[in-house]
């Protein structure tokens, strides 16, 4: 089922205010995304497939649902448009919908889990693509979907080492005929691609000229990879490991609103500093589980 909230946000951070004199200032152009989020109301930590899990420690799935609400209606303030997919009982990590495929040109490239805790949930993803219009590319390989594999202007970033096989990046390519540039997590904090770079300015700029640009956490990906990245993205904004470390980079940009935890100090000042409007979201329980805004961020690129 696809729902659409068309209720006045109950909550924003202050951070929206100015936000116009900044896009003319700086040149930051907004542009309306549409998404796809899942409630948590049956978030819990009762498994371990990542460092941040832990299932001894507590969990209060109330506050995750207030702060996930929280998420939700920002998008709606800024003018996004935001779907829903129902939440199934006994698949709590479902709130992270970033891992439940990749989309463009309405062309939903479906996830398969690697672990088995989570294996229902790409059927599940699959089904809501196809009962909304969605062409649906089934996947033979093994991948989590928009946590590992990122837009960046025409180029498709894509993540391995912990998630998603390098055969899957090649499914990519032939699903999607775009350039698909491999990169390689070492970090086992830093397991998904979306954990570690943050995709600031995602579209093309007038007359086709590419604007794109990152941020990203250098020490997160082998020598290799931090190449490629230093190469292509010579302008990217470089993060230290405090703000990783909570999740920065694990950020949703529209342009110009950059939607980040509030803990991530210095990356805050450093997206300021570049003429972004940093949106301060507290996402904090969720990040038990391993995940943060970009994981509960689902891209619907028609």
């Amino acid at each position: 089922m696809s729902t659409q909230n068309t209720a006045p946000a109950t909550s924003t951070s202050s951070a929206t205010e100015g936000a116009t004199e900044t896009a003319v200032a700086e040149g930051r152009i907004q542009q309306v995304r549409r998404y796809l989020m899942c409630r948590p109301e049956h978030f819990t930590v009762s498994y371990r497939i990542n460092p941040w899990m832990e299932p001894a420690n507590p969990t209060d799935t109330a506050l995750a649902v207030r702060q996930w609400q929280a998420l939700y209606d920002t998008y709606v303030a800024l003018g996004h448009e935001v779907h829903l997919i129902d939440p199934i009982q006994g698949l709590p990590d479902m709130v992270y919908t970033a891992n439940g495929g990749f989309v463009i040109d309405n062309v939903a490239y479906g996830a398969k889990f690697r672990f088995q805790e989570r294996v229902p949930e790409g059927p599940a993803f699959m089904d809501w693509f196809r009962a909304n219009g969605f062409e649906v590319a089934e996947p033979v390989e093994v991948n989590e979907g928009e946590g590992d594999f990122l837009l960046v202007g025409e180029t498709i970033l894509a993540g391995t080492g912990f998630r998603s096989t390098g055969d899957s990046h090649r499914e990519l390519a032939d699903v999607f005929g775009k350039e698909v540039v491999s990169l390689n997590l070492v970090d086992p904090r830093f397991y998904h691609l979306d954990t570690a770079i943050s995709v600031l300015d995602p579209v093309e700029g007038p007359g086709g000229v590419e604007k794109a640009n990152i941020a990203y956490l250098e020490h997160a990906f082998d020598e290799r990879s931090q190449a490629i990245l230093a190469e292509r993205y010579p302008d990217a904004i470089r993060v230290a490991d405090a703000d990783g470390a909570v999740f920065g980079l694990n950020s949703a940009s529209d342009g110009l609103n950059v939607i980040i935890s509030p803990r991530a100090k210095g990356f805050e000042a450093q997206l300021r500093e570049r003429g972004y409007n940093p949106v301060l979201v507290d996402l904090s329980e969720l990040l038990l589980g391993g995940g943060g805004i970009k994981c509960c961020t689902l891209e619907l690129r028609r």
